[in-house]
């Protein structure tokens, strides 16, 4: 039976802006949700599109300090150039605009949204488009992220009595979401990402592996330079996917940013569409409730390819490789020459991917003499003699 499947979307997207030099194009999700479209993804008879809600502020409560959401507020009703550096406000990371707070609860209302129609509506998979802020720290803005809309949905989840496992392959490390359940055995953070040694935000390290009940529970899989598709994928088949099988949570959230690709201006990783889908294709096999969220990309077209690959996996549809005509008139005029949805398999240059190897096959080393004890050990136990 085909999976019960929503789309968070707002017409609202288009309202806002980082400014025109910031690296963050909020278009992005206009050409993502356009090339869907072309592709028929959103008749499938078992999708529905749904609108994003603005976050009431009692669940962003849940994670954010009052002041902050007060700073936030102020900051967000006039035009006036504004500046708090103790909340993260105002640098050229972290814009100050108007309308800043009903968009930064825009994309946090779509992921509450998203983890209430899994938790509560039955459905199999909810994916919002304008989530993945992981950066978001308690009181203070970071990496382009104001609120943290997957601390705060995954707060509903644990509400409800509920287990989750929080998978992040963005290239930078999930620091918001790690500091936020650093501390429980409720929720398995797995975050695969650049490395942190000279790469934002500088955290993400295989000894980052939690604290009291959350020891063990926070895993990280730091990637150097020009780490491809190849290592990309033995990161999670031999770290990721065996803890998330173990752990077997009762809904899986997962961050699915697109910077990791070769092509994005801001990383240093070498991924393609072909371990990205790779990857997916796993997460889907093993069948648990899923919020899935966009995140970081900085190359409009490789975020809408894919997004819109993600959501044709969520929904059991083989895309064909080369783009819609229609979408590609509408790139062509934002001058990107892109004519395929996917890759092929990327290998890097040898000296660089045997360092790459070699970093990668340390980490997985002591990852499995210090996480897999904790999580297979505890859920991977069977019963009987």
């Amino acid at each position: 039976m085909p999976a019960r499947t929503a789309l968070i979307y707002s017409n609202d997207f288009d309202r806002f802006s980082y400014g025109d030099d910031h690296p963050f194009k909020i278009q992005r999700f206009i050409l993502a949700f356009e090339l869907m479209r072309a592709y028929g993804l959103m008749e499938l008879p078992n999708v529905k599109i749904l609108d994003c809600p603005r976050a009431a502020e009692e669940a962003l409560l849940t994670f954010h300090a009052p002041d902050y959401l007060d700073r936030l507020r102020e900051f967000s009703e006039s035009d006036d150039a504004r500046a708090d550096f103790r909340y993260g406000l105002g640098d050229l990371d972290n814009p100050v605009f108007r309308g800043l707070y009903d968009w930064a609860r825009l994309g946090a209302g779509g992921t509450i949204e998203a983890a209430r129609l899994v938790a509560e509506e039955g459905y199999d998979i909810a994916f919002n488009l304008a989530g993945g802020w992981h950066h978001a720290h308690r009181a203070k803005a970071s990496g382009f992220s104001y609120l943290n809309d997957a601390v705060v949905a995954i707060n509903l989840l644990l509400e409800k009595g509920l287990r989750v496992a929080y998978l992040d392959i963005d290239a930078h490390h999930g620091d918001g979401v790690q500091e936020a359940f650093y501390d429980t055995d409720r929720v398995l953070t797995i975050s695969i990402h650049e490395s942190g040694m000279y790469f934002f935000p500088g955290t993400g390290f295989e000894g980052e592996t939690g604290t009291g009940a959350g020891t063990g529970y926070s895993v990280n899989i730091p990637l150097v330079a020009h780490a491809d598709d190849a290592l990309f994928m033995k990161a999670f088949d031999e770290v990721a996917f065996p803890l998330l099988a173990a752990y077997n949570p009762d809904v899986l959230v997962t961050q699915l940013g697109a910077d990791t690709f070769r092509t994005d201006p801001l990383t240093r990783l070498e991924v393609t569409t072909h371990s990205y889908t790779y990857i997916l294709r796993k997460l889907k096999a093993l069948g648990i409730p899923w919020v899935a969220v966009g995140g970081g990309g900085y190359n409009l077209v490789n975020v809408a390819r894919a997004w819109t690959l993600a959501w044709g996996v969520m929904n059991g549809v083989e895309l064909p490789p080369r783009l819609p005509d229609s979408f590609v008139s509408i790139i062509g005029r934002l001058g990107y020459p892109n004519r395929m949805l996917l890759d092929a398999m990327h290998w890097a240059q040898e000296d660089d991917r045997n360092q790459a190897l070699d970093a990668v096959e340390r980490s997985i080393a002591v990852i499995r003499k210090t996480i897999f004890p904790v999580i297979i050990g505890s859920y991977g136990e069977t019963s009987g003699e």
